[in-house]
């Protein structure tokens, strides 16, 4: 049973809106990690590790990646350690701390993360295939208003 199939017609809309966006999100996550694991033997923290680091070529502080990935730093050692051992990221020392150091793509790393991000483009097109340009674009503003509300929320009340 998906998450929407919970709601009941008494539920206010809203609600059922929410379950529906929740399935949505659930259900194309689970194809793109299937479609992760079974084209490149890899899983989705995996990719989004790599992702920050693409993002930063400098490489970041462990601390940093925990934070962008909002994981704890055992997580991402660990997925650190395996692409390290994998020859896909390095360590660098960072100057000034010797206990400190950056994570970064290597050259095969970065080759790799950007034939995986190629793909993962391809997959999230083909999620929204079902819709129209107009109602991507319709969808992505009424979204936008959500998130504005929330944000304006959570300012209001810190």
């Amino acid at each position: 049973m998906d998450m929407e199939a919970r709601a009941h017609s008494e539920h206010p809309e809203a609600l059922r809106l929410w379950l529906r966006l929740l399935t949505c999100t659930q259900l194309v996550e689970k194809q793109v990690r299937g479609q992760l694991r079974e084209r490149f033997d890899t899983t989705l923290p995996r990719f989004d590790l790599m992702a920050q680091l693409e993002r930063a070529p400098e490489g970041l502080k462990m601390n940093e990646l925990s934070r962008r990935m909002m994981v704890t730093g055992g997580n991402v050692t660990g997925i650190t350690d395996q692409l390290v051992a994998e020859g896909l990221v390095d360590r660098v020392d960072v100057e000034g701390d010797r206990r400190a150091y950056r994570v970064r793509l290597t050259p095969k790393g970065r080759k790799l993360f950007h034939e995986m991000a190629h793909q993962h483009e391809s997959w999230i097109v083909e999620a929204f295939a079902g819709l129209s340009d107009k109602d991507i674009a319709t969808l992505h503003k009424l979204l936008g208003k959500v998130k504005d509300h929330a944000q304006a929320r959570a300012e209001a009340s810190a």
